[in-house]
């Protein structure tokens, strides 16, 4: 199995076009201790020629362009992403499928409510008689025909911001249904995860997780707070429907006991001081097991057995 990470930043990337934090002032900069980054996307693949794209973020074209397994490599039209799977319907997830409206054949696989997100609107330039859409239930194993299957299940959540009612008592945070799931990638009997939304853990996202050989998680922001006391946003990871990497109840502290091959952080938010190579935040997430994970960032699993 290969894994290419295509883009590890949350939505708006690193910089953000419009913000001036600490973190986007030094990527701006270029500064040495961070490194900029695109949306939050992975593809994977059983044998390098075929892949799949989990999450089609909005820096999807600048993404393919970045890296070569994704360029076209036979004349006239060609590539090779055989299909797409969108974890939820964020604009994080499904805006990057308006870059793949070029007439160029691929499976777009989503749960019933994410999948309604695509069907109208700007999203009719893909066109059906060359875009297949598979709507696919959460627990039901996905035959992709590239010598792995795909299965999605509940990651708790909330639905997209732009659904969200404008009264705040009728927004349901860390909801279990189909709107924000997670992905397992297996091949044979190897387990690998894919999620980069999940506002809190259960015990059987813990069950689930536990052997995985990686698992991509959700890394948006350090403290559940961050946004707050930096002034960016007044909102708390949990009410962005995610989880903090620090605290009683992050994600650190939640799978440290779990036995997985790899733990790689995405979705990172710009606030994150864990993005800063030199931060304490940044050596106590290493120092827990975690990879900080950035664009182009590879791993080859087809020549190695754990």
């Amino acid at each position: 199995m290969r894994f290419l990470v295509l883009g590890s930043g949350a939505g708006g990337g690193l910089p953000q076009w419009n913000c001036l934090c600490e973190n986007c002032r030094l990527a701006f900069e270029r500064d040495g201790r961070i490194v900029q980054r695109s949306q939050a996307s992975v593809a994977v693949s059983a044998d390098g020629d075929n892949w799949v794209v989990l999450s089609a973020s909005p820096d999807l074209r600048q993404q393919i362009i970045a890296n070569p397994e994704l360029h076209p490599k036979a004349a006239p039209r060609h590539s090779p992403i055989k299909g797409v799977f969108a974890p939820n319907g964020d604009v994080d997830n499904i805006a990057g499928l308006l870059v793949m409206r070029e007439m160029q054949p691929f499976t777009l696989w989503a749960t019933k409510s994410v999948m309604a997100n695509t069907l109208g609107g700007v999203f009719g330039v893909l066109n059906p008689d060359v875009v297949k859409r598979e709507t696919v239930e959460i627990e039901q194993a996905i035959d992709t025909g590239f010598g792995f299957t795909l299965t999605p299940f509940v990651a708790p959540g909330k639905i997209p911001l732009y659904l969200e009612s404008r009264n705040e008592s009728e927004i349901e945070l860390g909801a279990e249904s189909d709107t924000t799931v997670g992905v397992e990638i297996r091949q044979g009997d190897r387990r690998f995860y894919y999620m980069p939304s999940c506002a809190r853990m259960t015990d059987a996202l813990r069950k689930r997780l536990d052997g995985a050989e990686i698992v991509f998680f959700d890394g948006t922001t350090f403290e559940d707070d961050e946004m707050i006391r930096l002034g960016l946003l007044n909102k708390t990871a949990w009410r962005m429907g995610h989880m903090a990497m620090n605290g009683e109840k992050g994600t650190i502290a939640s799978l440290a006991d779990l036995a997985i091959g790899r733990r790689i952080f995405v979705h990172i938010n710009n606030s994150n001081p864990a993005l800063r190579h030199d931060s304490p935040e940044r050596a106590q997430a290493e120092s827990s097991g975690w990879e900080i994970g950035f664009d182009g960032m590879r791993i080859d699993l087809s020549e190695t057995r754990p």
